[in-house]
């Protein structure tokens, strides 16, 4: 269905935002040019130089820091890493290093939504490999996304495989903690949730792999990492009811998993108007888990 092959492109536009309001965005440019970063390739696919933009702390410590890595939305067909820059550095303000990531979308790459996966996990291997390096803890890398990255970020904690073969499987991708907005969690039907044509049809050709195989809630087991989801009532693009069962299933599973749902907002929502809000829970989660001191 056309809904599902257009995932979540609407927050690929708010990439520019204030800490209380949205600005508007800057005019696109890929790779983004993003002030007080450092910026280190992390993949090399092709001609392809995937790269991760990273914030730290204007402080300097001698201790590894928690650290989150964010993924763009942008529905696997375009978006830029500066989406969630201003979170970013409100993180790094905190005490914690951020990073930006790139990923191969189909745009620029004419990517698949599996190679988008298999992205998302190399990134996520990459920062554990280098953690030392890069004055990272971890065992408390966290990963967080919106829309399409929201998926990804899910997704590197739940489906297995999808990895080529350079990647060191010996590095765990597995996260310590999720941030998930708006997320695609479902790519597949699931017992006792109507999809109303969401991902109905589609098919190996268009994801890249059996649409089970990327769908996140089809492999939810217990010992995942402590997720927290921002999500609009009145999505039309993630049906609310999609998170709804994920956080079931999760909570089923024995796994931490709290949703926030907002009444009468709609895809992208957290871009907007309930910016400030989002980020305030979001610094919330990780102070009870000890990623952030509190305030």
């Amino acid at each position: 269905m056309r809904p599902l092959l257009l995932l979540f492109f609407a927050c690929a536009t708010g990439a520019t935002l204030s800490a209380a309001s949205p600005a508007k965005p800057k005019a696109a440019s890929h790779p983004p040019t993003i002030a007080g970063t450092n910026v280190e390739t992390y993949r090399k696919v092709g001609a392809s130089e995937l790269k991760v933009w990273i914030f730290n702390p204007a402080t300097k410590v001698d201790k590894p820091l928690p650290c989150i890595v964010f993924f763009f939305g942008g529905g696997w067909t375009s978006g830029s890493p500066a989406q969630f820059e201003p979170q970013s550095r409100h993180l790094a303000s905190r005490g914690m290093i951020a990073i930006v990531a790139d990923y191969r979308v189909k745009s620029r790459q004419n990517a698949l939504p599996a190679d988008c996966v298999s992205d998302a996990k190399a990134c996520v291997r990459w920062v554990r490999a280098n953690a030392a390096r890069l004055g990272i803890d971890p065992t408390r890398i966290a990963v967080g996304g919106g829309s399409a990255g929201g998926h990804l970020a899910a997704a590197v904690a739940t489906v297995p495989g999808l990895d080529v073969a350079t990647d060191d499987k010996a590095v765990s991708c597995l996260p310590n903690a999720l941030v998930l907005f708006n997320p695609g969690t479902v790519m597949a039907p699931f017992p006792g949730l109507e999809l109303k044509g969401f991902g109905a049809g589609l098919d190996k050709s268009k994801f890249g792999c059996e649409p089970t195989e990327i769908s996140p809630l089809h492999h939810v087991k217990k010992g995942l990492p402590p997720t927290i989801i921002f999500h609009g009532k009145a999505d039309t693009t993630v049906p609310y009811a999609t998170v709804e069962k994920f956080t079931e299933v999760m909570k089923s599973a024995g796994n931490r998993c709290e949703l926030i749902g907002y009444e009468g907002q709609p895809h992208g929502f957290f871009n907007k108007s309930k910016y400030q809000e989002t980020l305030d829970a979001t610094d919330a989660f990780l102070v009870s888990l000890g990623y952030l001191p509190k305030k």
